[in-house]
């Protein structure tokens, strides 16, 4: 195996994944059978300036450099040579956010991520006109936002794009984005699989009393879809990513795409009645539909896989983190009766033990809001637990009701999806934190969603991983060879997750769970408003 993979490093038969997330940047190079040969990461963290969430074009470069360096250095000790070319190179980066250039290409303002929530005028005012929920994060939400605040910036743009887009046109020239990508940066059509003509045409009509000297379809990337060729790595483009100067230029690139396609992607959750969930710090599920919704919800965002499907998202910003602290309350416990108890095993007993509560954890009710919560329409939060003076109280109910909760504001999002809209889906991928202990997380979410969740080895690989398989399909597919297809025979063939199937007594048990949630939200509220 080692010499095959020395051979295909050598032969330029390698495929190269770099993501950005928002705590590291990876990269992943890929061999011809999809499989992770080497890999080289480097840590970051956003700056709060000015009010605004960003990260400098400084801390970019050195970051993308930095893993790639890592990453060529895995490969030379492994394998014994330097990596000069590969087949294909694929970027991804986390959606939305905001970053302006002049004619000259310099950033006008600095790179405002989606973590900032400064364009909630912007948002109400799009949503509406649209018809169309345009979350804050999104791209197109800052931009009208700038003009609503008079900025200055304004009128100098250019062009405009996120994190992977700036990325892939500093290396390619190529000023476009991969449709699951450009569907965060303004609403797509799914027939044409670009922006929306309609949308396009209506948001100029309405900032058209500025008299500014663009028009919106002018300063937007150029969309594309997975499999397309999206340029290739220039002269100047090989020496930013590589500052040895051993890599080659002329390398084809795929498309560059958002966080949520390559997540999609990883888990092999791009067919219509799919989807995925991940489940950490927050989380979200992303659900391929069949069909367009029969309107627009405040709760559901609205984009694209890295192929043009439509794809509902429901988010919740709070997740486990509530849950955590509590299993760290109890870890200090066991240390202070002297007991080495290790954090698997700490996590595995308490979460083994939420099992064996009661179906609807027995009356209890808590809400991990350690910020504020979207879903149910708080701008800020406070952790609760609340019970009555007859509910069940033992360890493990507990647990069960703070696994519940950490699920409650999604399942809000996700009903709204099954219930009120009958969108079917046949399983879902889970992956991320609250899936760690065996079979717990996995149990309980199938309940809330009354869904098959599945969990996969593969899934751990992440969105990096997930970029290079984009990058793999675009050199390797073959004629009329749909994303769907290449995943399900070449990438994920036999490697099917351990599943579990809805039990109906934990499904009944959160129905009821969520009919106190949404009425303990009184409490929640009353504590926001009086207990700082």
């Amino acid at each position: 195996m080692s010499l095959d993979v020395k051979n295909a490093i050598m032969n330029g038969k390698t495929v190269l994944g770099i993501e950005f997330g928002s705590t590291r940047i990876k990269a992943v190079l890929i061999s011809s059978d999809h499989t992770p040969i080497a890999i080289g990461s480097h840590d970051w963290e956003n700056s709060y300036v000015n009010q605004i969430w960003t990260y400098s074009l400084e801390d970019i470069w050195k970051g993308l450099q930095d893993s790639y360096a890592k990453m060529a250095s895995d490969v030379k000790a492994k394998y014994g040579v330097t990596l000069q070319s590969v087949g294909a190179i694929g970027f991804s980066g986390m959606m939305h956010g905001y970053m302006a250039f002049d004619e000259a290409g310099e950033l006008l303002t600095p790179f405002r991520t989606w973590r900032n929530n400064i364009t909630e005028q912007a948002s109400a005012v799009l949503s509406e006109k649209f018809n169309f929920h345009i979350p804050q994060r999104w791209s197109i939400a800052h931009l009208y936002q700038s003009i609503l605040n008079k900025e200055e910036h304004v009128a100098g743009i250019h062009f405009m794009t996120t994190l992977a887009g700036y990325i892939h046109w500093k290396l390619t020239g190529q000023k476009v984005l991969g449709v699951g990508e450009a569907s965060g940066v303004f609403p797509i059509d799914i027939h044409t699989k670009s922006y929306s003509e309609t949308m396009v045409s209506e948001f100029n009509t309405l900032v058209a009393s500025e008299n500014l000297p663009w028009k919106l379809e002018n300063i937007l990337p150029t969309v594309l879809v997975a499999g397309e060729g999206a340029g290739t790595l220039t002269e100047e483009g090989a020496k930013l990513l590589d500052v040895s100067g051993d890599l080659q230029a002329g390398i084809p690139l795929c498309p560059p795409e958002g966080d949520a396609g390559t997540g999609m992607v990883a888990t092999n959750s791009v067919e219509q009645r799919t989807g995925n969930v991940s489940a950490g710090t927050s989380v979200f599920a992303m659900v391929v539909l069949e069909k367009e919704l029969s309107k627009a919800y405040e709760e559901i965002d609205l984009v694209t896989t890295p192929s043009g499907s439509l794809v509902a998202m429901a988010h919740s910003n709070n997740c486990s983190s509530d849950l955590n602290e509590w299993v760290g309350l109890f870890g200090q416990f066991a240390q202070a009766m002297g007991m080495d108890v290790s954090a698997d095993n700490l996590y595995g007993t308490l979460y083994n033990l939420a099992l064996q509560g009661d179906a609807d954890c027995g009356g209890l009710l808590a809400y991990g809001y350690l910020s504020g919560e979207h879903m149910t329409h708080f701008e800020e939060g406070r952790p609760l637990f609340v019970r009555s003076s007859d509910s069940n109280f033992n360890l493990a109910n507990f647990m069960r009701v703070h696994l519940f909760t950490a699920l409650g504001a999604l399942k809000i999002g996700m009903d709204i999806l099954l219930k009120q809209e009958g969108v079917k889906l046949d399983e879902i991928l889970g992956h991320g934190g609250l899936f760690k202990t065996a079979g717990v997380g996995q149990k309980i979410m199938a309940g809330a969603l009354n869904t098959p969740v599945s969990v996969m080895e593969t899934a751990g690989e992440g969105g990096a991983w997930g970029i290079a398989l984009l990058a793999a399909y675009m050199i390797g597919k073959s004629d009329h060879e749909t994303l769907e297809k290449y995943l399900n025979e070449r990438v994920f063939a036999g490697k099917a997750g351990a599943s579990i199937s809805p039990d109906p007594k934990d499904a009944a048990g959160f129905e009821a769970f969520m009919e106190r949630y949404i009425k303990g939200l009184a409490i929640e509220r009353a504590a926001v408003n009086n207990f700082n």
